[in-house]
């Protein structure tokens, strides 16, 4: 549970790509649904950005100091997985911030 409030120290801004309605997405909309309020409620002006877009493979983005983007493709994956995927996401920041010794 910790990952979640260091999300706004190590990224500048998480986007998650998915479709409304494709069943690709659906893990995707069920992680949206089951955490999305308690990142904003532990990181409130970090911007969490959600992307719908008809038929578009499911994707999260985290971008880092500098510029420096990830991406993942959640496609196939449980919301329990999505939510490891995001943690992993989280410890690159922490190593790209400690890279730069920031």
């Amino acid at each position: 549970m910790a990952w979640r409030a260091q999300l706004s120290r190590y990224l500048k801004e998480l986007r998650i790509h998915l479709c409304q309605t494709s069943p690709s997405s659906a893990s995707t909309r069920d992680f949206i649904l089951s955490n999305y309020t308690d990142l904003k409620t532990l990181n409130p002006s970090f911007p969490i950005l959600i992307r719908e877009c008809s038929g578009i493979e499911p994707r999260i983005w985290a971008r880092y100091q500098y510029g420096v983007e990830k991406s993942v493709a959640l496609d196939g994956l449980t919301a329990d997985q999505i939510t490891e995927k995001v943690k992993e996401l989280v410890r690159a920041g922490a190593e790209i911030s400690s890279k730069n010794g920031s």
